[in-house]
């Protein structure tokens, strides 16, 4: 009987890491696919600050929900730099646009500062959008729109955005007015267990603390102030 148990953990063992190796295959074509259609996402090579780009291109792309979802956790929302298959998320909260609720879930970053900026400048909410299997809800990541700010910074291509002092919807993709950059994974009301986790944590606790006592001027981590400019 134990030799039989030991077969089949073996042998379940052996059928998930055969799936967990599949997933990361595909995972790792679509971030191929990312990169083959640089040029199209970026026709000038500037990401900086261009999670919103992606995210256009990946809405107009006749994608099903899951590959909508796998596609959008290989590039940064406050960045727009792509991120490796198969990085694990941080556990972040973010205001509910409405209500002003603490909402939880995951986010998909190149580097933690950006977790920082993403928890103190953007807003979520929860839309229906049909894909390809059908209509599914997700939960978008939300700036508001920033092509009417004098400070609008240098070194992101406010055309990728703007069109005079509007959102483009050509290029973006717009909800209630605000500039979508992302999502949100496994978003979920807070409860104050989870939020006291969040700020205990290391990097969303006492290292975002630090980030965010810097004066604005004196920021150099991570996308510096390039972000912090276009969405505050």
């Amino acid at each position: 009987m134990r030799i039989i148990l030991k077969a089949l953990f073996f042998s379940l063992f052996l059928y998930t890491s055969s799936i967990a190796e599949v997933n990361l295959q595909q995972k790792k074509f679509y971030y191929e696919n990312l990169v083959k259609n640089w040029s199209k996402i970026f026709p000038d090579s500037n990401r900086n600050a261009a999670g919103p780009r992606f995210f256009k291109y990946l809405i107009d792309q006749d994608l099903t929900y899951e590959e909508f979802k796998e596609y959008n956790k290989l590039y940064c929302p406050v960045s727009g730099s792509l991120i490796n298959p198969g990085e694990k998320p941080d556990y972040i909260f973010v205001k509910e646009l409405r209500t002003q609720k603490n909402i939880c879930g995951e986010l998909y970053r190149c580097c933690w500062p950006c977790s920082c900026d993403l928890m103190n400048y953007t807003k979520v909410k929860k839309i229906n959008h049909k894909f390809k299997d059908g209509s599914k809800k997700i939960n978008v990541l939300l700036i508001d729109n920033p092509c009417s700010k004098k400070d609008f910074p240098k070194e992101v291509n406010r055309n990728y955005f703007c069109k005079q002092q509007r959102l483009n919807v050509d290029e973006v993709f717009i909800v209630d007015g605000k500039l979508v950059i992302g999502l949100l994974y496994e978003a979920k009301k807070c409860n104050k267990s989870e939020v006291k986790k969040i700020e205990a944590n290391e990097i969303t606790g006492r290292f975002c603390a630090f980030k965010n006592d810097i004066p604005l001027e004196d920021i150099n981590i991570g996308m510096g102030d390039i972000f912090i400019k276009m969405a505050r």
